[in-house]
């Protein structure tokens, strides 16, 4: 698609970043350009094997998708939030109602409960990879073939050289997660724009600042583009909850709750949460653009075991694989509790409990 073909957006106005002095984590760089050579890949894949054994997080870098269009996805991203009617969203917004773990189109806001009565100031709209496989608002219609290059552009470019990275890593054939990532069913890739609203004091008071609380993402990777408002926080080996700092033009990513399935629990999905931002940033909104994937929905999540790194490390499987769930249900299972199931307290502190497909998912507050 040639730029003068591209239809005219709203631009979003972020905010600028924050001059606080945050205790950030300290997260490896991957930059996709040494992917050329089988040597480059080689020490690619030993940085990823030590980011995900320590933070579980990482950046990405020189991915290749020209920062020109990154900007102009996130004038795309604010699109389905400021230029369409509340009245609209609402017709896009069936929230499941087959029980299938896939949001249509909108989550709007006050759905989920956080904490102490208050609900959530946030809204997303989940957009799968086959655009064409559900409705979209009016506004957002001229979008959808460069959205769609978007979702293929994180699919091809940054998923699959993640996921080579990682084979590599498990000592596994290059393409061993890569060829359990075709995308045969319901939103198994599938882009998110969400808008966070800034909230009352008093709601800030009753949740202790907290916007989303503590968790692991369901899938095997998640690829978040890199944008201003400091926000998102992750859980330490000590404990300590670390700020995740903005790097231009760069990419997030961590792995979930896939992934750590697939390798018997040696790489566990990160523990992340998203607070309210420092002063400088409190007034504005915070807008996200991800691409969420997960292992087509009929691959049942137990470990590989043929990765001889895993045999010398030992396997530590989270349930019995007679019982192990495929990700089709375990995506149902997560989407379908997410702040809608009574939390049980934990004996950790500060950490709340709920069961599903027979295992403990912990959230943290």
């Amino acid at each position: 698609m040639s730029v003068t073909a591209l239809p005219p957006v709203p631009h979003y106005n972020a905010a600028p970043p924050t001059k606080a002095d945050l205790d950030y984590a300290d997260l490896a760089t991957i930059d996709l350009s040494k992917m050329e050579s089988a040597r480059g890949r080689a020490a690619l894949a030993s940085q990823v094997r030590d980011a995900l054994l320590t933070h579980g997080f990482f950046y990405v870098v020189n991915h290749g998708y020209p920062q020109t269009q990154g900007n102009r996805m996130f004038d795309i991203a604010d699109v389905p939030f400021s230029c369409v009617s509340d009245e609209e969203k609402r017709l896009y917004s069936d929230i499941d109602q087959e029980g299938t773990g896939w949001y249509q189109a909108y989550k709007l806001r006050q759905y989920w409960h956080i904490d102490a009565g208050v609900r959530d100031q946030l809204e997303y709209i989940n957009i799968d990879r086959d655009v064409h496989k559900q409705g979209h608002p009016e506004a957002l219609r001229p979008f959808l073939p460069e959205i769609e290059e978007f979702a293929r552009f994180n699919h091809a470019n940054v998923l699959f050289a993640v996921l080579r990275l990682i084979a590599l890593s498990l000592e596994l054939p290059e393409d061993a997660l890569v060829k359990i990532h075709n995308c045969n069913g319901l939103g198994e890739a599938f882009v998110r724009f969400i808008k966070y609203y800034p909230r009352s004091a008093e709601d800030e008071e009753k949740t202790n600042n907290v916007w989303l609380k503590g968790h692991t993402d369901s899938g095997s990777i998640t690829i978040l583009w890199s944008q201003p408002v400091a926000a998102l926080q992750i859980l330490g080996k000590d404990g300590k909850w670390r700020w995740v700092k903005h790097v231009e033009d760069a990419l997030v990513v961590n792995a979930g709750d896939a992934m750590d399935f697939l390798t018997g629990g040696y790489y566990k999905g990160t523990i992340h949460r998203v607070v309210q931002p420092p002063p400088d940033q409190q007034q504005y909104t915070r807008l996200g653009v991800f691409y969420f994937t997960m292992t087509d929905g009929d691959v049942k999540l137990v470990p590989l075991y043929e990765s001889p790194v895993l045999k010398r490390v030992g396997i530590n499987p989270r349930c019995e694989d007679s019982v192990a769930p495929t990700m089709l249900e375990w995506r149902r299972g997560r989407a379908n509790g997410y702040g809608r199931t009574e939390l049980r307290p934990s004996k950790e502190k500060g950490v709340e409990e709920e069961i599903i497909n027979g295992l403990v998912i912990k959230h943290y507050n």
